[in-house]
Parts: C-alpha cells; structure tokens; sequence
C-alpha cells in the first residue's frame, strides 16, 4: 500500500469518527491562543489551560502583557517547563506584536515566526488554527505517528515530515489533519507502547501490519 493510498483510507476514517477535531489548549482570541501554544512546548496542554485560567485574568490582552516585566511573567507560570525562558519570550513576543503589528497577529507563518517564541511548529499551529492555512504543525506525536502508520519512509527531521505530510493531504483538510495526528498519537498510537488493539485505522498502519499484535 502506497503513503497515498494510506493517507486517503485514514481520511475517510477520522472523517467519519472525528469530524471535527479540535485543540485542546483553551483560549477565547488569537492572542490567547499563541500565548498557549509558546507555553505548551514541552508541556501538557492540561498543564497549560490550569496555569493560562489565571495567566489571561491578569493578561487579557496582548497590550497589557507588554506592560509586565519577565519577573511578573515567570511568577505566573513557574510549573510550566522551562519558565524562564517562555517568560522572556512572552514579554518580547507581547513587546513587538504591539510595536510592529499593531497588537494584530500575522496570518503568514513566515512573518509569526518574527515573534520571539515563535518557530516553525508554533507558527503553524497559529496559523491552521486561527487562520485556518493549509500548513502542518509537527510536534513529536505528528512525528511519530506519521512514521509508524507508513506515511512517511525514514523521515530524518519534523521539516521532512511536514513537507510530505502536506503533499499526502488535500489542503483543505491540512488543518484537520494535524489535530488528527496529534489526538491520535496523544491517546492511541502512544509512543511507548501504541494501543493497537483499540486503533480504528490499524488496518491500514505499516506498524501494526509489521508487528501485529507483538506491541
């Protein structure tokens, strides 16, 4: 079975199981969804919505949080991972996006990538989800998933992933597609030991056709 004909099966699934696959990082505008998405790197996004509930009570706004010192910023999410550093870049981030974007998010994952904070996964992420743009955020569990149900063949990095990952997917469907993947790979197709016996699309994964039910 080819990666294509892989990737047009497990459409029809997720399209008739999960059609209408959303983020599970809580947020009510753009600017509380990019905070989210920079804060949840490395995180859990269960982690993330406990700390964001009281962060946008302080912060509602992009324009208030460029107001706050990296010292305010870090004692509001201080069991997030890596504290200090998503402090310094949320202040910076919140700084510029006031300066130099007029407190309005870039729909280009290109010019969202200026943001402090902000790479390539972080920026699609924004940009599928807020503006809907046919690019795929891949994280670890893209990642993942993409190799083991066979839609890519020895992928060397997350670019590589993505690249073929969005050739496979009609770009209409990109959006979806990630949150697909990532819901998938965050509750069934698990890294250490993927839930095969549970898996609706199992019959057209290269990992489970290899390995069967020796997971």
């Amino acid at each position: 079975m080819t990666p294509q004909e892989r990737c047009n099966n497990l459409i029809k699934w997720f399209q008739a199981n999960v059609p209408d696959p959303k983020s599970e990082l809580h947020y009510r505008s753009p600017y509380e969804l990019l905070v989210a998405v920079i804060l949840s790197a490395q995180c859990t996004d269960k982690r993330v919505n406990i700390v964001t509930k009281s962060f946008f009570e302080k912060y509602p706004t992009v324009e208030i949080l460029a107001e706050a010192t990296q010292e305010e910023i870090f004692a509001m999410i201080r069991s997030i991972s890596y504290p200090n550093n998503k402090a310094k870049h949320l202040v910076e981030m919140a700084r510029l996006l006031v300066r130099d974007f007029h407190s309005q998010l870039p729909s280009d994952p290109e010019q969202l990538q200026q943001l402090p904070g902000v790479g390539r996964k972080t920026a699609n992420v924004v940009a599928s989800i807020i503006f809907n743009q046919p690019v795929m955020a891949v994280d670890t569990h893209v990642f993942r998933v993409a190799e083991r149900l066979g839609l890519t063949e020895n992928s060397k990095s997350p670019l590589e992933t993505e690249k073929v990952l969005t050739e496979l997917f009609p770009q209409e469907l990109i959006p979806k597609a990630h949150h697909w993947l990532i819901l998938h790979g965050r509750y069934v197709c698990v890294a250490r030991k993927p839930k095969c016996e549970e898996c609706g699309i199992r019959s057209w994964c290269r990992y489970f056709t290899e390995n069967g039910t020796k997971t």
